[in-house]
């Protein structure tokens, strides 16, 4: 069983586990990545994700069943949120159920790493001085018209 979605609403691991596992397995864990108040020295207000939503669904399901067939877990759920975080709001929820804890842990961990990777989404910084900065340096890519995804600063 896989869950996997790329959402604007709100994320709670809790639900996630809820919608996961049956009655063989024995470790049933939870991701949540959570926006930090800093990074690199600089204080954080706010992160804001884009994404490209036609492919990131898919990309999260490939994802999800390439864990599950490497590792042998029963069923993996992931989210990934969109739009305007402030500290500490939950960006991404990992669920795994496994008839053991190795395979859930393992799970886990290539979903999180390949979706770092390979998830067509780009993450942009809000600092306490009102600069912002897209993480990696670069732009989200342009869509078929020409425009990028919408990137309001903070304070206008």
């Amino acid at each position: 069983m896989v869950v996997a979605e790329v959402t604007d609403d709100e994320l709670d691991g809790r639900d996630l586990l809820r919608r996961i596992g049956g009655t063989s397995d024995g470790a049933v864990i939870v991701f949540e990545g959570r926006v930090r108040d800093h990074n690199s020295g600089r204080p954080v207000v706010g992160l804001h994700y884009d994404a490209y939503r036609e492919m990131a669904d898919e990309v999260l399901r490939e994802i999800a069943v390439e864990a599950i067939q490497a590792t042998g877990a029963s069923a993996i759920g992931v989210r990934h949120r969109v739009g305007s975080l402030a500290p500490p709001g939950v960006s991404l929820v990992v669920a795994v159920s496994a008839a053991h804890r190795r395979p859930a842990y393992e799970a886990s961990t290539y979903v999180i790493e390949e979706l770092k990777r390979r998830l067509p989404l780009w993450k942009r910084e809000e600092y306490g001085d009102g600069t912002t900065r897209w993480l990696g340096g670069e732009m989200p890519p342009l869509d078929p018209a020409g425009a990028r995804p919408e990137t309001p600063r903070r304070g206008g």
